[in-house]
């Protein structure tokens, strides 16, 4: 057996000689997409308003995070590091430095422990701390679902430096949340090689957009979490994978975790797989960004078990003007086999007389009405087995410098297998306004970018999608900066995403503070509640209470009264961070950027908070889940994520956040280049229903 692996190794050895001999491909030789946006050479395009520029999307802060060498942004992450230690008015103690490193017998099959692995002693009191890992590296940008085959099944995805800048951890619960395992996902044994997702007689979907010879390297990128668990209890994890420095590979992947695996593993991703791969390009022309998944866990739906995955394709070529950036519309693809084959990837961002302009703006090939300014998809099954997806979109009218959150209602059909499996999209709708005017800007080493100065984090504008499964209403959320702060907006559809209308205030019952990240689900109620896996019951133990604390109390005005919306009886759930905003916030900064030194930026504290209400009847209720906790600092400041995450169980929601409650040891913190550690952490709250319970003023 050894001679056998050893000349199979040599084999490979000589082919892996054929592939890199001679001079390098023009797709090898093309530079780096990502590490250009990560260092500044590359930026966002602007189109000129009536109110000026308005800055269209760009790559997500994730994906910039994972592409970020040690020495970007050091200066000025160092900048602030010294004084965030004493400048918070939190005052955390250092976490027991043992290792609980001890694991329990096995729960089942796999040998999966029930108890949390890693530094158990660092779990907090307050909440559950996910991530189980003994380093003081970053985790962020997190996602959590339940299991509608075991409710007490928690599965989760997060950003994870553990292994440096930057790569994913997926996580799981056995037990309602109240214990976790991680690992890392199996994306990196993936070989850049589109050629070979080009159509086959056993697989005749094409995955890739634009074709061509692959660099033949590993990805050593990772970013973008998404999860998502189908009716019999499967659960999938995907990413975008990219290339940190050479090549331009990129690629969209789904990996399976079977019935009964409990999400404790993912199936791998061999070398030159077509299995489980979405998309794979090398090229500028496609830059593979922010997806989310989603399964048909409806009983009797006709799509049960599918699932669906959307994302950004952003295309760049030196034709289209000096920023190069040529369009970044939305994409989707389907699975009809569990992950395992996916349709060839469709343009479903549409086209709309009504709503976008200047889509040919960049590239005179087209539409001039086309929506291909786009950032931030999210996708949601309906109980008829529909698909709705929301986005943000930058194609709105050029008398105002907002944006705009747009929705696509799918039909889909066919069989991914035989590569019949289409979604069949109509044209987009609104879904509401996104007011970007105003917004503050921070500069990261990349030139200014929307931000919460408080915190001195990227922010975006993203919405966010959730369903009542007991009677097919549909809720996004999303900040912006309407009020001359970041708020919660949100809209609903009662009518499968074909129409929807905006609340007439925001979610946050609070106001001289940013709010920011919003994940939104729905308690299950109405006729369809009945037998129905997506609607189980409470969890009758592991409900933590809510903290209580002010945060910037001596600068909150007074609450807004509750608006005069007629609810629908649907009760929401929406969770968020909350920061302190800083002095002046609202005036331009020196040189155009906040930036730490000035006043209250890199130094205000932030919470997380869980909100509750009915409909489009805003505010919500609130109430902080979390401790107050400081701005990131050292090598993880900047960087928060671009997205949080809540599953509602019953009326008990789990939010998902990232917070930097924990200090760094003394002894440590040089070698470590921060203060505090910025880790994942999950609750399990009632979700307020009355507006008596609010306790965020």
């Amino acid at each position: 057996m050894v001679r056998k692996r050893f000349l199979a190794l040599l084999g490979l050895a000589a082919l892996f000689g054929l592939l890199f001999s001679g001079a390098p491909s023009p797709a090898r030789a093309q530079e780096n997409i990502y590490t250009r946006a990560n260092n500044g050479t590359l930026r966002p395009a602007r189109i000129h308003t009536a109110e000026g520029d308005r800055v269209l999307p760009f790559i997500s802060a994730g994906t910039l995070r994972a592409a970020m060498p040690a020495s970007t942004n050091a200066s000025a992450a160092r900048a602030g590091a010294a004084g965030n230690a004493a400048g918070a008015d939190v005052a955390q103690s250092a976490p027991a430095a043992a290792a609980d490193t001890q694991a329990g017998p096995a729960g089942n099959t796999v040998g999966v422990s029930r108890s949390s692995l890693g530094c158990g002693n660092r779990n907090p009191s307050v909440n559950v701390r996910v991530n189980q890992d003994c380093s003081y590296r970053l985790q962020g940008e997190e996602v959590v679902k339940f299991n509608p085959a075991n409710p007490r099944n928690l599965i989760a995805g997060m950003n994870d430096e553990r292994q440096g800048y930057n790569l994913n951890a997926f996580a799981y619960s056995l037990n309602g949340g109240r214990t976790w395992g991680d690992d890392p996902p199996p994306f990196y044994h993936k070989i850049n090689n589109p050629a070979a997702e080009e159509p086959t007689a056993t697989d005749p979907n094409r995955h890739t957009i634009v074709g061509g010879d692959g660099n033949f390297f590993t990805y050593d990128g990772g970013s973008d979490p998404a999860v998502a668990v189908d009716l019999e209890g499967r659960a999938f994890y995907s990413n975008i994978i990219f290339d940190r420095a050479a090549g331009n590979g990129s690629a969209v992947v789904v990996a399976e975790s079977l019935s009964g695996a409990a999400g404790t593993f993912y199936n791998d991703i061999a070398p030159f797989s077509r299995r489980y791969v979405v998309a794979e390009d090398n090229s500028l022309l496609a830059a593979h960004d922010k997806e989310f998944i989603v399964a048909d866990t409806t009983r009797g739906s006709p799509n049960v078990d599918n699932v669906y995955i959307t994302w950004t394709v952003f295309k760049f070529d030196p034709s289209c003007g000096a920023a190069e950036f040529c369009a970044s519309p939305i994409y989707g693809s389907m699975s009809t086999d569990h992950a395992r084959t996916w349709s060839t990837p469709e343009l479903i961002s549409g086209i709309s007389p009504t709503l976008c302009v200047l889509g040919n703006q960049f590239d005179p090939t087209q539409n001039p009405h086309a929506c291909n300014n786009d950032q931030g998809s999210d996708p949601m099954t309906l109980p008829n087995g529909d698909l709705a997806v929301v986005f943000n979109n930058f194609n709105a009218p050029v008398s105002t410098v907002n944006s705009q959150q747009l929705a696509v209602h799918c039909h889909p059909t066919g069989s991914s297998p035989a590569g019949t499996a289409h979604l069949n999209c109509a044209a987009p709708t609104k879904v509401g306004n996104d007011v970007t005017k105003g917004e503050p800007q921070c500069d990261f080493g990349r030139g200014p970018e929307e931000c919460i100065p408080g915190s001195f984090v990227r922010t975006d504008d993203f919405p966010r999608i959730a369903i009542n499964h007991g009677n097919g209403h549909l809720y996004a959320t999303w900040q912006d900066y309407r009020g001359g702060e970041f708020d919660i907006q949100l809209s609903e559809s009662t009518d499968g995403g074909l129409t929807w209308t905006e609340a007439k205030s925001p979610v946050n019952p609070d106001r001289g503070k940013d709010h920011y990240q919003a994940a939104v689900d729905v308690v299950c109620s109405g006729p369809l509640t009945a037998n129905n896996a997506n609607c189980p019951s409470s969890p009758s133990s592991g409900v933590e209470g809510f903290q209580s604390h002010a945060l910037c109390p001596s600068t909150a005005p007074a609450a807004p009264a509750q608006s005069a919306e007629t609810a629908t009886g649907d009760h929401v759930a929406i969770s968020y961070y909350r920061t302190c905003q800083v002095p002046n916030q609202n005036q331009t900064p020196p040189g155009g950027a906040f930036a730490p030194g000035q006043p209250g930026v890199q130094a205000e504290n932030s919470d997380f908070t869980l909100s509750g209400g009915h409909g489009r009847a805003t505010p919500y209720a609130a109430r902080p889940v979390s401790p107050l906790f400081p701005p990131s600092d050292g090598n993880q400041a900047g960087f928060m994520g671009d997205y949080t995450g809540i599953t509602v169980i019953g009326d008990v929601a789990a939010p998902i956040w990232s917070d930097n409650r924990v200090v760094i040891p003394t002894a440590f913190q040089a070698d470590q280049d921060a203060v505090h550690d910025q880790d994942i952490y999950l609750t399990m709250a009632r979700v307020p229903r009355t507006f008596d319970e609010n306790t965020e003023r």
